[in-house]
C-alpha cells in the first residue's frame, strides 16, 4: 500500500505546484499560505485515501503530540456518536444519509481541526488532505469548465478570480487520475474497486488494520 500512497503524494504535490504558481502570480490577491488556518475549522468529508496519507503523517509524530491529537479526535467522535448513533468505529460516511452529513458538518461549526496545533500549523501539513489544498481558489479546468467556483473570502477580494485565466488548471485529469489511484487502493484492500469511501479528520487518525479492515462497502449497506 505505500506504493499507492507514495503516489498520491506525489499527486498532491502537484496541487501544491499549481497553488505556489497561482500565488507567485497574484500574491497580492491571496492570502493563503501555511500556518493560515481560517479554514481549518469544523469537519468536512475527506476520502479513505487522504485518510490514510494523513494517518501516515500522524504517525510520524512524536507520541505526546499523537496522544494529545487523540483525545481531541475522540471527544469529537463521541460527540457525533451521541448525536447521530449510527455513526460508529470505522467511521465511514457512506452508509449514512446525506441529510445526515449535512447535520453532521454544519457550515457554522467553528470547532478547530484536532491537528492544528496551538500555533496554528497543521501538524501534518505534507500529508494534508487534498480538500485543503485546492480550498482558497476556485477551481476552473483548464478547458474552462467550473469545477468548484467557491474561494476563500479573503482572497480576491478586488478581482473575481474567475475571470483570471492563470489560475486554471488540468483539474479533470487530476480527479481522473485521483480516482484510479483510489479504485487501486481499495481493490488491494478488499479485493474489488469501488469509487467512494469517505469519512473526517477526526476519524483518520485512529485508521489501522483492524479499523480498516471492518469497512463496510457499497453493497454491504
Amino acid at each position: 500500500m505505500d506504493d499507492i500512497l507514495d503516489r498520491y503524494e506525489n499527486l498532491l504535490g502537484e496541487v501544491d505546484t499549481w497553488f505556489e504558481n497561482c500565488l507567485s502570480r497574484h500574491a497580492g490577491s491571496i492570502v493563503c499560505h501555511q500556518g493560515c488556518s481560517e479554514c481549518c475549522r469544523g469537519l468536512f468529508d475527506i476520502t479513505l485515501l487522504d485518510a490514510l496519507c494523513l494517518k501516515r503523517g500522524f504517525d510520524r509524530l512524536p507520541i505526546t503530540v499523537q496522544q494529545s491529537v487523540q483525545l481531541k479526535a475522540v471527544a469529537r467522535l463521541v460527540e457525533l456518536g451521541d448525536l447521530w448513533p449510527e455513526f460508529v468505529a470505522p467511521w465511514t460516511l457512506n452508509h449514512i444519509p446525506e441529510q445526515i452529513w449535512d447535520e453532521m458538518m454544519p457550515e457554522e461549526d467553528e470547532t478547530p481541526c484536532p491537528l492544528l496545533s496551538a500555533d496554528g500549523d497543521c501538524l501534518v501539513y505534507a500529508q494534508r488532505p487534498m480538500t485543503c489544498r485546492l480550498n482558497g481558489i476556485p477551481l476552473i479546468d483548464s478547458g474552462g469548465e467550473e469545477m468548484f467556483d467557491e474561494w476563500c473570502t479573503l482572497n480576491f477580494t478586488e478581482c473575481d478570480p474567475r475571470e483570471l485565466s492563470d489560475i486554471r488548471h488540468d483539474f479533470k485529469e487530476l480527479f481522473t487520475r485521483e480516482l484510479l489511484l483510489f479504485r487501486e487502493l481499495t481493490r488491494r484492500l478488499f479485493g474489488r474497486a469501488v469509487s467512494e469511501l469517505d469519512t473526517i479528520i477526526p476519524a483518520a487518525v485512529f485508521l489501522d488494520s483492524s479499523t480498516v479492515g471492518r469497512i463496510r462497502l457499497p453493497d454491504q449497506m
